[in-house]
């Protein structure tokens, strides 16, 4: 397997206005991007730094993903994610190494790219994402 950068590192947060504030005002970085998806039940905002980018993820129900994770571990690192070439290929290789997978082909996040995780159960308690551009 192949991942060809860290495309980026999601950070779960109560408040998506007041963290975007502090990315802003304090660290001095741009939101470019703001958008939600719908059937994760998120709303998420995005940052530069170099070529990794900064997801920043407000849950829109208590009941979605991230508002589980708030819930549990409270706000903070989520999840990092890896850019490959193909999220399909990648799992697959994963699945035959053993990882125990979340989703078993890829679907469609934030930024129109093809997504899919692994079980931080199987990867040392990290929430790890592939990514792929869409189409």
């Amino acid at each position: 397997m192949k991942l060809n950068k860290i495309e980026h590192i999601g950070i779960a947060v109560k408040d998506l206005d007041a963290a975007i504030r502090y990315y802003q005002r304090v660290l001095g970085l741009e939101c470019y991007n703001i958008e939600e998806v719908r059937d994760q039940k998120v709303r998420t905002a995005f940052f530069l730094v170099g070529e990794t980018k900064i997801e920043l993820l407000e849950s829109l129900e208590d009941d979605g993903p991230i508002g589980k994770f708030i819930e549990k571990k409270g706000e903070g690192v989520h999840h990092i994610a890896f850019a490959v070439d193909s999220v399909a290929d990648s799992l697959k290789e994963a699945e035959e190494k053993g990882i125990q997978l979340i989703d078993k082909s890829p679907r469609k996040g934030a930024e129109n790219m093809n997504i899919a995780f692994l079980h931080p159960k199987s990867t040392f308690g990290v929430l790890t994402e592939f990514c792929e551009e869409g189409e």
